[in-house]
């Protein structure tokens, strides 16, 4: 191989030396690193097992793999997921004893890890907890290398389980840390042999492969050229004017012309790219703005390439029945049928949960039949057995009276409108008993039932608090040294604009609520939650009346005008919410997120 340098104007061969070729792959040496953790973040969460495998030129060299004690109980969730239990990592050593370990036999090579992010930002803060410097690993992630050498008509995604099975390794993920380093260490050797056709032979070339432009990203690069720099909103157009994608940015440019380089490596988004013709945009006045003109076309349209936002009518309701003998139910629609309405809630699992710790503090019936009083007379009512555990008054068979039920059914409407301390009394004195006998599991259940119903009460009283108000009219501070506006009413942004720099601001807010959007009431006053049944007309989706909020809460934000009054509930669930997060946040099941 050889080189040409300029000398004085003419050019001479120069060979090149072999460290211009890189690190051949087979010279490497990799150490595929697995790790099973108590949730989802490194900030909350611990590790509970190591495994890693260090391999060179195809052979294994050796093997580290251990049990840590995370120094708290796992919570069910994950011991349904590993099958690591509190009892297993008991005896297990410390971190402050593995790291050290794992650090000498990782010394001077390069890591592989499959979705890098999550093992290393675990690593990275074990290692600043235990008061050790980073050393400067190399990282390979085989997620990436997956999406940029596997196409979608041979992988439908890029989890382990799903490579392991299309490269037949010898060894299945399982969920604990040496069997999928095992696996890892095939499925990255599958891909190197995917690599060699591409070219790529050395150590240098693997890593920058993965963050390489695709051919249609480099030829998709003009839909940036007339994308302003500005705050807003751009949709991506294939050539029959069909939505695939919808976003937002604070600098449109900047964030559109991203998509386009190598920093993009979503393989989702790369097909995206390739199908794209054109870049439409909606300039912003506000970034607020912007976040929420995104969230109305992602609903509007369902862009078949963005996952969040788009089905915001499937929120999920936890109901108090409106009939004789109410009982709670979950349901996907909140109506003005007399009934309470708690959430929404981000998912069925949550509001089990949230059903659950109701039950615990109030014995309302569980069955799902459709109960009165002719029923019960007739005797043709079915009966369950919670009523022989202690857990329903049975008015089903008559052992409760109606008025004797109405008490209970009273007591869940006050709780669910926003007196939320019987729930919490209740849970915390099993909470108690459970950990006095030394039942953790059970205990962190409890917890768990508890979390998710203080954080959807929280959220429904936040949310229903904003969407009774007509009309909110707040400012921030720009960047600029000027006025950012916002007109909310009914928890609906009904109109964003901007105060010049020393301009004063009275005239742009009268011009801004003078030609706002008229917006409607929520359905039935939103009867102890957001009404997200009701008509687009009639105030906002949780999600952006959650924007609006953000918004509001941000430094700086000054409240201009108000009609109506602003409150939460006094012994409601807002006071307990930042409690809750803060003594049950590594017990969440909902904070680990599946990363297979």
């Amino acid at each position: 191989m050889t080189a040409a340098h300029e000398v004085r104007g003419q050019f001479r061969a120069v060979q090149g030396t072999l460290d211009d070729l890189g690190t051949p792959l087979a010279e490497v040496t990799f150490v595929v690193v697995d790790l099973e953790t108590t949730g989802g973040s490194a900030a909350d969460s611990a590790i509970t097992e190591i495994g890693a495998v260090k391999v060179r030129g195809g052979v294994e060299l050796g093997e580290l793999g251990t049990l840590v004690d995370p120094g708290g109980p796992i919570p069910p969730f994950i011991t349904a997921l590993t099958g690591i239990t509190t009892a297993m990592v008991t005896a297990a050593p410390r971190m402050d004893a593995v790291l050290p370990a794992f650090l000498e036999f990782a010394r001077g090579c390069v890591l592989v890890a499959h979705n890098a992010p999550f093992d290393i930002g675990f690593l990275k803060a074990a290692c600043a907890a235990q008061g050790y410097a980073w050393p400067a690993f190399p990282v390979v992630d085989t997620v990436d290398l997956a999406r940029r050498v596997l196409g979608k008509d041979e992988v439908p995604n890029c989890k382990l389980g799903t490579l392991a099975r299309f490269f037949r390794t010898r060894t299945e993920p399982t969920h604990r840390a040496l069997a999928d380093a095992r696996a890892t260490v095939e499925v990255l050797h599958g891909l190197i042999e995917r690599l060699g056709s591409f070219g790529v032979t050395s150590l240098e070339e693997l890593r920058g492969f993965a963050k390489a432009p695709t051919p249609e990203q480099r030829r998709k690069r003009h839909l940036a050229d007339d994308v302003p720099s500005t705050p807003g909103v751009y949709l991506f157009e294939d050539a029959a004017g069909e939505i695939l994608y919808v976003g937002k940015s604070g600098d449109l440019r900047s964030r559109v012309r991203s998509y386009f380089t190598g920093s993009e490596t979503r393989w989702r988004v790369r097909e995206m790219v390739g199908l794209a013709e054109r870049v439409r945009t909606i300039v912003c006045a506000t970034g607020l703005e912007a976040e929420v003109r995104e969230l109305r076309l992602i609903a509007e349209h369902k862009p078949r390439y963005n996952r969040r936002s788009k089905f915001p009518e499937r929120a999920i309701w936890l109901k108090l029945t409106a009939e004789p003998f109410p009982r709670l139910s979950i349901v996907r629609e909140c109506r003005d049928d007399g009934a309470r309405y708690l959430g929404p809630i981000s998912s069925r699992r949550q509001a089990e949960e949230a059903r659950a710790a109701l039950h615990e503090a109030v014995p309302l019936r569980q069955c799902t039949q459709r109960l009165t009083v002719r029923l019960i007379e007739r005797g043709r009512a079915r009966t369950c057995a919670l009523a022989d555990l202690g857990r329903c008054g049975a008015p089903c068979d008559g052992r409760e009276s109606p008025d004797a039920y109405a008490v209970h059914a009273e007591t869940a409407r006050a709780i669910m409108e926003g007196d939320v301390r019987p729930v919490v009394a209740a849970a915390q004195v099993r909470i108690d008993r459970l950990a006095s006998e030394l039942r953790y599991e059970e205990a962190g259940a409890q917890r768990d039932r508890l979390a998710a119903f203080v954080r959807a009460a929280a959220r429904g009283q936040r949310l229903t608090a904003l969407a009774r108000l007509p009309e909110l009219v707040a400012a921030r501070p720009g960047f600029d040294g000027g006025w950012e506006l916002s007109v909310v009413r009914y928890g609906r942004l009904a109109a964003a604009g901007t105060v010049p720099p020393r301009a004063h601001p009275r005239p742009y807010v009268d011009a801004l609520i003078a030609t706002a959007e008229t917006v409607f009431p929520p359905a039935g006053g939103a009867p102890g939650g957001v009404a997200l049944g009701a008509p687009p007309s009639s105030g906002a989706t949780a999600e952006e009346m959650e924007c609006v909020l953000r918004w509001l809460d941000l430094p700086g934000v000054r409240l201009v005008e108000l009609d109506g009054a602003w409150t939460c509930p006094a012994h409601g669930a807002e006071g307990l919410r930042t409690w809750i997060d803060n003594a049950y946040a590594s017990h969440d099941p909902e904070a680990r997120q599946g990363r297979r």
